[in-house]
């Protein structure tokens, strides 16, 4: 009688979905990027397109930045945002059409244009808006004229076919960046409402974009590089500035120190599932330099060397609660060190 064999043990990596799993948003995207489709001949390993997106991550291609800044709501909201794009039209705009709006004349005749259009919108809501605000910026010392053919290009992609849209270049800053500003009526009658996963579309577009004018570009979400803080919003950004502490950084301190100070620790489950998956995608970067080990290609070797100190580098998994948390033993630590420094003394002092 022969001898049942126990169950193999699940290996977690040979579950998960190719490589590029470790670059791909939590989220459903709205289409399927070329990355994302495997060899048909071999499935499991890296297609030349998942190679070229591997090879620029691990040599840490500038990451694109493809932002909402906000939304305009009315006439006056409209009027003022685009004096700010424009430098009160001391800037040129462009339009989808391709005509350039130079001076105050300019921008008069499409503030206008665009009133008129949203008035007779007999489906927007009062509060509903005028346009959405968008900056696309690249890191300091990309070519600035790239930048903006860039631009150009991903808003004829993006918006061109549906959303009238201006946009302007501002140099005045060491990050060469384009404010787009796009009505959020459309043409067919649908609004302009992206969601994080539009986002992240996006940011791919610009970045291929900018790689076809010879830019090395990148747009991954923070998990891809290893990295699950996010970074702090603009308001809350503003109110640190002002020395105003946050509502968000006040509740979180003081759950840390109920916790610090004996209360029972509080449950956050988003937390609880950020370190399965960054071990889950830190495995898979692993798995493909161990493929790429065994190939006879001296570039192959090199490039799983690369990936493997991508991953070595890669940041601590810590989110903000437990730093804070850190922070605030070390600052109680501290104190109380500095309590008994001062009781030594002053024994000391009386002999």
């Amino acid at each position: 009688m022969s001898r049942r064999s126990s169950p193999r043990p699940i290996d977690l990596a040979s579950e998960l979905p190719p490589i590029s799993y470790v670059w791909e948003t939590p989220n459903r995207r709205p289409r399927r990027a070329e990355w994302d489709i495997p060899d048909p001949a071999a499935p499991g390993r890296l297609a030349p397109a998942m190679r070229a997106k591997l090879e620029r991550i691990v040599r840490r291609a500038p990451e694109v930045m493809v932002k909402i800044t906000g939304r305009t709501k009315g006439a006056a909201h409209l009027k003022s945002h685009l004096a700010y794009i424009t430098r009160n039209g001391e800037l040129d705009a462009e339009t989808e059409q391709g005509a350039t709006l130079a001076g105050r004349s300019g921008l008069k005749d499409l503030q206008q244009r665009w009133e008129d259009d949203a008035g007779l919108d007999d489906k927007r809501r009062r509060d509903g808006s005028l346009s959405i605000n968008i900056i696309l910026s690249m890191p300091a010392g990309t070519d600035a004229v790239a930048v903006k053919d860039s631009a150009r290009a991903f808003a004829i992609e993006t918006f061109g076919d549906n959303h009238d849209y201006v946009f302007v270049q501002h140099l005045d800053d060491k990050h060469p960046h384009v404010h787009l500003t796009a009505r959020s009526p459309g043409h067919n009658g649908s609004r302009l409402n992206p969601r994080k996963a539009d986002l992240q579309a996006w940011r791919e577009r610009f970045a291929g974009e900018l790689r076809l004018r010879g830019i090395a570009a990148e747009a991954t979400p923070r998990r891809t590089r290893g990295r699950v803080r996010k970074a702090d919003r603009g308001a809350v950004l503003a109110l640190r500035k002002r020395r105003i502490t946050p509502d968000v950084h006040r509740l979180a301190r003081k759950e840390v120190l109920s916790e610090v100070n004996g209360g029972k620790p509080a449950k956050h489950p988003w937390d609880e599932k950020i370190k399965p998956r960054q071990d889950a995608i830190r495995r898979r970067y692993l798995d493909y330099a161990a493929e790429l080990q065994r190939s006879g290609a001296a570039a192959d070797h090199e490039l799983a060397r690369q990936v493997r100190q991508f991953v070595k580098d890669m940041p601590a998994v810590e989110t903000r609660r437990p730093v804070l948390k850190n922070e605030l033993l070390e600052l109680a630590n501290s104190r109380r060190r500095g309590k008994e420094q001062g009781g030594n003394a002053d024994l000391r002092g009386h002999k």
